[in-house]
This record gives C-alpha cells, structure tokens and sequence, in this order.
C-alpha cells in the first residue's frame, strides 16, 4: 500500500515518554465516552467502545479509568459532552493536514488550530478540500510475532485484512482493512491469541509530498504544536522527510 506518511516516525523518533502517555490517555478516554455516548455501555453491543477498550488496554490505562470514562459517556456519572469535528489545512511546503478532533468548545478548539497555523507558514482550507486526498482504512497493530512478508501477507488474509505492511518496531505488522470491517478484524486477530498494541481508523494519503531539508523543521514544528493540541485526536499528513532531515531533529 503506498502513501504511507513519515509522521508517525517522526513522532516515535522525538516522543517524550511521560507525556506521550498523558496524551494518549486523555485522547482514549475521549473516544471511550463518545462511543458510548452514542451506542450504549456494552463493547460486546458497541463496535466502536470495544475497539476503543483495546486501545486503552494497550496504552496500559488501569480498568478503573476505563470503567469510568464508560459511565461517563453512557450518562451514568457527570463528564463533559465531546463533538467530534475534521479539520482541514495545508502547511509549509504545501502539505496537506487532517485533524480529527473532540471537543465540549468548538470556538476554543478552531481558535487554537487557526493560530497554530497562521503562526508557522500554514492556513486552514475548505472543508472537503483536503479530505479527499486521503482513504479511509481501519489498522490493526500487531505485535511481538516473527513473520515473513508472505507469512504475514497469509495471516492478515485470513483474518479478514485487505493488506499488510511491516511496523514501526520489529515484530510488528500494521493489518489494514475496509472501515467497516475494523472491528471483525480485530477480534478475528484476538481470537489467534496475537497481542494487538493499536486498532483504529486511519486516513492514509494518496500521494506524497517530499518535503526539503529546508523546509523540514517548519512542518515538524507546526505538525508538533498540533498535536499537542489537548482536542485533537489523530493528525494525519501526506508529507516524507528525509532521514537526515529526521536525524537533525
């Protein structure tokens, strides 16, 4: 599958760990009330709360936590009440960025994203006008297995995947498949008694922009600030660095 974006190295490459958790916690959490919010307190019930669990379960967060942010999306306890929202724009070196984001304060939330662009050689677009540059595809992250490309090809076929591409760590096989059929998928993965790190809905670009060198350290820098952004969920670019661009930063 082609278009991969480079962002997700790039972040592993300059991660800080104690604050990659916070983050990635906070943002379960939010699509852990929103699921149920909209399709009820049971994950055997509710595809989407059950992927969300996994995630959470993956990123180590304690069953408390889970329960809780459960409850709070079913109404059960009080929590506040998400949107969810895509934003669309372009940033330096005419990259193009997706964010998928949630809030309880839209005018907050495209106030901190409008600056973030203005400030650092970017603007927000249309909506529609960047999206479809992107496919929609759920991901299944597989871990701690010793294929080969064709072993892991069998497999991701045999669980119902569209596709395979090697992970980010070795021993790890990103399974990608049709949206709908994320959730079947990732039980199909579980029920092989495999460890799954991520299962989630991605938007894969369709072409690549090779960024400079040059230009390199203003993506990173707008990419980062972002993301870094307490409602924006998952951030998704078309952009390629080079590894020396990587390495310099």
């Amino acid at each position: 599958m082609s278009g991969h974006s480079k962002w997700a190295t790039t972040k592993r490459k300059k991660a800080r760990i104690d604050q990659a958790r916070a983050k990635s916690w906070t943002r379960v959490i939010k699509e852990i009330s929103v699921a149920a919010r909209l399709g009820g307190d049971d994950p055997d019930g509710n595809p989407r709360l059950r992927l969300a669990v996994v995630k959470a379960k993956a990123a180590n967060m304690p069953a408390k936590n889970i329960e809780t942010a459960i409850q709070k999306g079913a109404g059960k306890l009080d929590g506040a009440n998400y949107e969810e929202i895509l934003y669309e724009g372009y940033g330096p070196a005419g990259v193009a960025i997706l964010l998928e984001c949630m809030t309880d304060n839209k005018n907050r939330t495209v106030g901190e994203i409008r600056n973030a662009f203005a400030k650092n050689n970017g603007n927000m677009a249309e909506n529609g006008s960047v999206a479809w540059m992107f496919e929609e595809k759920g991901k299944v992250v597989v871990t701690g297995v010793k294929w080969t490309e064709d072993e892991a090809t069998e497999f991701a076929l045999d669980v119902g995947g569209d596709d395979v591409q090697p992970g980010e760590e070795d021993g790890e096989w990103e399974i990608y498949t049709d949206p709908n059929d994320l959730a079947p998928v990732t039980k199909a993965v579980e029920a092989k008694g495999l460890s799954i790190t991520d299962s989630t809905f991605v938007r894969l670009p369709k072409n690549i922009v090779k960024v400079s060198d040059e230009d390199a350290p203003k993506v990173i820098k707008l990419m980062e600030l972002l993301d870094d952004l307490d409602d924006v969920q998952n951030l998704f670019a078309n952009f390629e660095l080079s590894e020396a661009a990587l390495e310099a930063e």
